[in-house]
């Protein structure tokens, strides 16, 4: 690579599409890069456009943009991309300085064979943290020559859902400077025909987007043109910065004049099911509350605002009954009432009542809201040709009760039993939102998450308009056996009012004059049923008016539904099952091109001085929004040198000798230690992150030559690190390091000086290892030695945390739990028991302790000889600083 050329790179996460484009220069602070609105140093964006062409739903956006360095000496810019959590990146490629650089889909592992040493050696990992919803923010640093110009281009790919009536397409607009030539042109081509079309930014008023927003649609065509001069784009005529930062937001309808909606191109069909003028099914509803003590505060408020708009919209026709969770269970009337007037008036004084109480006891919560809604049609014969719905909020994980996840899971769908959808609602961080998801679609409905902000109230009430009103239930999309082959989910419990159901597969050679559609439903009062056909002579005018791109952007609209599909049900199989699966999934996702959880892009020729070219990485499905897209550069980062990692704020938190574990808290600049006196072979849980499953565990091993009439010592002998997202383990002891053990993996000795891939493991001879996980933390193992006449007389390990900013809020263990803050305060120093040592009043999470000024030795920075540390030590196996007690963190096995 040139040497005026560099790459660094990050990608995080967030729903549409942000354009960024920064002009920075390489001499700008390495901490913080200064937001510009005009060109610096001779640096000009003199292009931004957005392509996005939209058939049937099927959206094709190509991001291009072009800067141009005009100073004497190289200068770095950024190109910014934020775009939906559900879109597939399908290309990426940049010209530099007369070089082309294409990205590379790859199956995951072949591509991060190439990133084996960039965590360890303190280079950038790329994984930048969330502040957005929906939106994965992609972006791209580039250092480019004097004179000399650099063209970026990204290619991505999703699937429009409609809801509430319509489909949106959102562009985050947010350039920072003036752009010589600014376009975002959609194409829109719809073979229904359009109904409505409408464009708007969040950054302009009415008055002006009239005049500045071209659209237009007629017949199948739509298109929509917002192109402003550098004059229109200056927030005012005298200013040198653009008003361009907002939303760029689309919206359009198809018409639903008839009820087939089948199309065909290249063997694949996409059939679209929307039918209009149907009467609305009344419904039997049930809202599952959690009112546990942590929804105190905003929550709770919002909760109960949202659930008094929620009642107020309820029909006349509809029955319902509200169910509270905390330690207890207690619903308002046990049973479904009708939404009269009265009954409304009396639940919504309930609402406004009820406080909270307890723990969360999820499971009760959920199969009292199920019992009510089965009795109710076992019992009732006027309600039992109703919508049944059942809707849960919870801000938390079950702890009161039955408390295990996979109990919990069986228990519901057994009690569900199909019968109706459940929907889940995760209010804020703290819940485990994978079993949520999990327990949605083992139970036909979906999990949605509710963001702690102002609006909560206004997400709540989204949600449920959008399952307000049921018009079809138990709805079959049928083809001929014979005919079709791989079809994408064709069986839905309900149909609502103002969304679409949407169903793809490939249909066998030969066979297009037998294939056909056949819809069975249950509506209001009797049974629908309808036969669509393919009308071959309207396919072939179509093809004539698309041409390619219908016959690509149908198979495409196929492969993205599917490889979508087959993710999602990843999440609740194991073993054999999944593995088949994952084959499915990875083999399409290469087949069709897509960087999706098990594809990964690098960027062919942009490579290191070590031949080492950066990653592009989408996460396992199921993260939360701080787990995102991962582009990872290979180049040093001014950031994170291996000269500073060491000054991260958890700089000697770890464990060591007779197990010691220190925990420094960076908001006071003190240490706090602990003992742990347990007998050998007990396990212990030092890190699990309950949210991608990574996990740190210890063996305690005793003293061997221990002295009568002293308790005997322990330390760590045996340490197991798992990732279950890339199927890693790795096994340490004072002997060997196994990857995978008991699957046949590579054993290292400590005299070995290797890197592993998958995830990032360095052995430094004789001394220590360190383990960066791609999206999670940097830890280090140090290997103790014992010498003659040492007072151990069996090698130990030590384990120390050197960076856990990427460990999830979910993150807990007897140092986990400390990668969060916490606040504590000591008072009263003054001589303790012993008279050198001086005692003090702590007080911390609720509790009054006894601490004692002490010594205890940190080893990470220097495995031989250490470094003394003084810490607050807290007595009794770290009562009341650690939740709950140390027996908790015992567990049967190191993995």
């Amino acid at each position: 690579m040139d040497g005026t050329m560099g790459l660094r790179a990050l990608l995080c996460v967030y729903l549409a599409s942000l354009l960024v484009l920064q002009a920075v220069p390489t001499q700008g602070s390495p901490t913080g890069r200064p937001k510009v609105s005009k060109a610096v140093d001779g640096v000009t964006i003199r292009s931004l456009k957005v392509n996005c062409k939209v058939t049937s739903r099927f959206a094709h956006y190509v991001i291009t943009s072009q800067v141009v360095n005009n100073a004497d000496e190289a200068r770095e810019v950024a190109f910014d991309v934020e775009i939906p959590k559900t879109a597939f990146i399908s290309d990426f490629a940049i010209t530099a300085d007369g070089n082309a650089f294409i990205g590379d889909i790859k199956d995951k592992v072949s591509a991060w064979k190439q990133y084996r040493k960039a965590a360890v050696s303190g280079e950038n990992a790329g994984l930048v943290r969330a502040s957005g919803r929906t939106m994965e923010q992609f972006a791209i640093y580039l250092n480019i020559g004097p004179r000399s110009k650099a063209t970026f281009r990204l290619t991505y790919e999703e699937v429009l859902k409609r809801r509430l009536k319509q489909y949106d397409i959102v562009i985050k607009v947010k350039p920072k400077q003036l752009v010589q030539h600014f376009e975002i042109d959609v194409d829109i081509f719809e073979p229904q025909g359009i109904s409505k079309l409408d464009a708007q930014a969040s950054f302009l008023s009415k008055e002006l987007a009239s005049q500045l927003i071209q659209k237009s649609f007629s017949g199948k065509k739509g298109h929509v043109l917002f192109r402003p001069t550098v004059g229109q784009q200056q927030s005012c005529p005298t200013c040198s910065t653009s008003l361009l930062n907002g939303d760029f937001k689309v919206t359009y309808d198809v018409n639903r004049d008839q009820l087939c909606d089948l199309l065909v191109a290249n063997n694949h069909f996409a059939h679209f099911f929307a039918p209009q003028n149907l009467t609305n099914l009344n419904k039997n509803v049930v809202f599952v509350i959690d009112i546990s003590t942590s929804m105190e505060g905003q929550k709770v408020k919002q909760t109960k605002e949202a659930l008094l708009k929620i009642l107020g919209d309820i029909r006349p026709g509809d029955y319902f009954d509200l169910v509270l969770f905390g330690s207890e269970v207690q619903s308002w009337r046990g049973s479904l009432v009708q939404a009269s007037p009265a009954n409304l008036r009396a639940a919504q004084d309930f609402v406004r009542r009820f406080f909270l109480a307890g723990a969360t006891n999820l499971n009760g919560g959920l199969l009292r809201g199920i019992e009510i809604l089965n009795q109710a049609q076992g019992s009732l014969p006027e309600l039992s040709n109703h919508a049944s719905i059942l809707i849960m909020l919870t801000d938390g994980e079950p702890t009161e009760g039955v408390t295990d996840r996979s109990q919990i899971l069986e228990n519901v769908r057994n009690a569900i039993r199909g019968r109706f959808p459940l929907y889940n609602l995760g209010f804020g961080h703290d819940v485990d939102f994978n079993f949520l998801e999990v327990m949605s679609m083992e139970n036909n409905g979906r999990a949605q998450r509710i963001y702690e902000d102002h609006d909560a109230t206004q997400q709540l009430q989204g949600f449920y308009d959008q399952v307000a009103n049921p018009l079809l239930v138990d709805v079959e999309l049928l083809y001929p056996p014979d005919t079709v082959s791989a079809l994408t989910q064709h069986r839905h419990k309900q149909y609502y009012e103002g969304s679409e159901i949407m169903v793809a597969g490939r249909i066998a050679d030969h066979k297009l004059g037998s294939f056909k559609a056949d819809v069975l439903a249950r509506g209001e009062g009797q049974e629908f049923k309808t036969t669509c056909l393919v009308d071959e002579g309207e396919m072939k005018k179509l093809l004539q008016e698309r041409g390619h791109m219908l016959e690509n952007h149908v198979e495409r609209l196929w492969a993205y539904l599917t490889i979508q599909e087959l993710l999602a049900k990843r999440m609740k199989l194991e073993g054999k099952e999944k593995a088949d699966l994952t084959a499915k999934a990875l083999q399409m996702s290469l087949a069709y091109q897509f960087v999706t959880p098990l594809t990964s892009m690098t960027i062919r020729g942009m490579a290191d001085q070590d031949g080492l070219e950066p990653v592009i990485d989408k996460p396992p499905e199921g993260m939360c929004s701080g787990k995102a897209f991962m582009l990872s550069a290979l180049q040093p980062s001014p950031t994170r040198s291996s000269s500073n990692i060491q000054q991260l704020p958890n700089q000697v938190t770890g464990v060591d000798t007779d197990p010691h574990f220190l925990i420094h808290v960076p908001q006071t600049k003190d240490t706090l230690c602990f003992n742990i006196n347990e007998e050998p072979g007990v396990v212990l849980s030092l890190v699990q992150d309950l949210d991608t499953g990574f996990s740190v565990n210890g063996q305690l091993i005793g003293n061997k030559a221990r002295s009568p009439g002293h308790q005997e010592g322990t330390y760590f002998g045996r340490l197991g690190i798992s990732n279950p997202a890339t199927g890693f383990r790795l096994e340490v002891t004072p002997q060997n390091i196994t990857l995978n053990p008991g699957s046949g993996g590579p054993v290292f000795s400590w005299k070995d000086q290797a890197s592993l891939r998958q995830v990032v493991v360095t052995i430094n001879r004789k001394r220590n290892l360190v383990v960066s996980v791609e999206d999670g933390g940097t830890f280090e193992v140090v290997l103790h030695r014992v010498w003659k006449g040492s007072a151990v007389t069996q090698d130990f390990l030590g384990f120390y945390v050197l960076d856990s900013h990427r460990m999830s809020a979910w993150t807990h263990g007897l140092l986990g739990q400390f990668f969060h803050p916490f606040d504590y305060k000591v008072s009263d120093p003054h001589p303790g028991s012993d008279p050198t040592k001086t005692d003090a009043t702590m007080v911390v999470k609720g509790h009054q302790l006894t601490v004692t000024r002490g010594l205890q030795k940190d080893y990470s920075k220097d495995p031989q000889h250490g470094a003394e540390v003084t810490c607050w030590f807290v007595h009794n196996n770290g009562a009341g600083l650690i939740d709950g007690v140390y027996t908790d963190y015992i567990v049967p096995d190191i993995f």
